[in-house]
């Protein structure tokens, strides 16, 4: 197998971390890392704070720290890129330290800083180096990988370009909006439709209890149809929270309604679960909800999204590989669309704290359907363009997109004008109709 000859002066795990993430994960190649200046290779050697090589990149210590403090991004530019980490040394192919913008980034090294949460307890959008800059969603990452590839392949490596992939997830936070409900809820729902005067959405809700008009929310019909007219398996991650809260507005999973809801979409896509909204505060509900969908399923669920986007770092992630979770889809943002750690790729989680690589596989998201439109303000046309800025920048470095969306935004409801018939072109694209 081709592989690289990495020189670095120093060995760290963080190190090992970013490099095992580019030539294994993503560039497919094999490397070895020598402390030996004058080792000799036939093939690329790549030097790391050394300008004696094929190709060399300075170094600027973030690798070999094993603490945690405040970091100036000193952005710059590269093959009309922007970068972080730059470094004035001279004499060096790339003027910044690739390895260590790639580290800060996948690492979300600046959510271990000290900050203000936001009113759900999230790390904001606004607190991080991308938005902060102007580059929230550009997938900075995925684009400086690409040109390393072209520079890698100028000095003889043979690396292929990944092709692009769609992957499709959904948040069931709500299935139905008034059906299976029961009388107390559809009655104190009535009454406030007519007190407050919202005398269209009582004709509704009374037009679909009598099974004359379709839920409003009811899109899975369509979904299914969609994924399999496109042949893509989707995720859907259910809301299973054992009571309501203003938070937690699901159908009860002891619902035969929900059950046989969740067996239909168990048969053509994967399952996985959205904790509910206290579950940070009550690791036994976490744990009994997880149960419920593994015997509504028949299967073990080891995919996870936090609703709301709740996730503090490290608990978070520590929390969800202590209890059987394998695979993360939480890493968005949902006040702000855009890539919350530079990339749509997937990656192995880095404790910083613990300063090792865990089993947790973080699968990133740029574009939620309810952020577009309550935090962003956007309507249809205006998310899509931007969901199809995002999706091309994606396709053009061979990356990944995943997308987030509620099976609310996709039904009739008529405050979502518009995203099914757009969501259906989008699909058409992904797909090559």
């Amino acid at each position: 197998m081709q592989h690289v000859l990495i020189y670095s002066p120093q060995d760290s795990p963080r190190l090992r971390h970013v490099l095992d993430w580019i030539f294994n994960d993503q560039l497919k190649t094999d490397y070895r890392l020598t402390h030996d200046p004058a080792e000799r290779h036939e093939g690329m050697i790549l030097s790391y704070g050394n300008t004696s090589a094929n190709i060399s990149i300075p170094t600027t210590d973030l690798l070999w720290e094993t603490s945690i403090s405040v970091k100036d991004p000193n952005w710059s530019v590269w093959q009309g890129l922007p970068v972080l980490f730059h470094s004035a040394a001279k004499g060096y192919s790339l003027p910044f330290d690739l390895f260590s913008a790639i580290f800060f980034l996948l690492s979300r090294y600046e959510e271990y800083y000290t900050y203000t949460p936001d009113k759900h307890n999230r790390y904001p959008a606004t607190e991080s180096v991308l938005y902060k800059s102007g580059h929230l969603r550009r997938p900075l990452i995925d684009e400086w990988l690409a040109v390393f590839r072209e520079l890698l392949s100028k000095h003889g490596a043979n690396i292929a370009c990944p092709s692009f992939t769609w992957q499709p997830s959904y948040d069931i936070d709500i299935a139905w909006s008034y059906l299976h409900k029961g009388l107390t809820r559809n009655l104190a729902g009535l009454t406030r439709d007519v007190l407050s005067a919202k005398f269209s959405t009582a004709t509704e809700r009374l037009a679909v209890l009598s099974m004359s008009q379709k839920d409003p929310f009811d899109s899975f019909a369509f979904l299914q149809q969609l994924h399999n007219d496109a042949n893509v398996r989707p995720l859907f991650f259910i809301l299973a929270a054992l009571k309501s809260s203003p938070f937690d507005k699901n159908i009860s999973l002891a619902n035969p309604a929900m059950k046989s809801l969740i067996r239909q979409l168990a048969a053509f896509s994967d399952i996985g679960m959205h904790p509910s909204y206290y579950t940070d505060r009550d690791k036994n509900s976490w744990q009994n909800e997880k149960d419920i969908l593994e015997r509504i399923t028949g299967r073990k669920v080891t995919s996870s999204r936090q609703h709301y986007i709740r996730m503090v770092l490290p608990g978070t992630y520590r929390h969800l590989l202590q209890n059987g979770i394998t695979d993360d889809y939480s890493l968005g943002y949902g006040s702000h669309l855009g890539f919350r750690a530079g990339t749509g790729r997937s990656f192995k989680w880095y404790d910083l704290e613990r300063e090792q690589t865990e089993g947790l596989t973080i699968h990133p998201f740029c574009f939620m359907d309810s952020t577009a439109h309550y935090e962003e303000q956007l309507d249809a046309e205006e998310a899509f363009g931007i969901l199809g800025e995002m999706a091309a920048a994606l396709r053009k470095t061979g990356s990944i997109l995943t997308t987030v969306f509620h099976n609310f935004s996709l039904g009739t409801d008529n405050e979502w004008k518009g995203w099914s018939e757009n969501y259906k072109h989008f699909v058409d694209g992904m797909t090559g109709k």
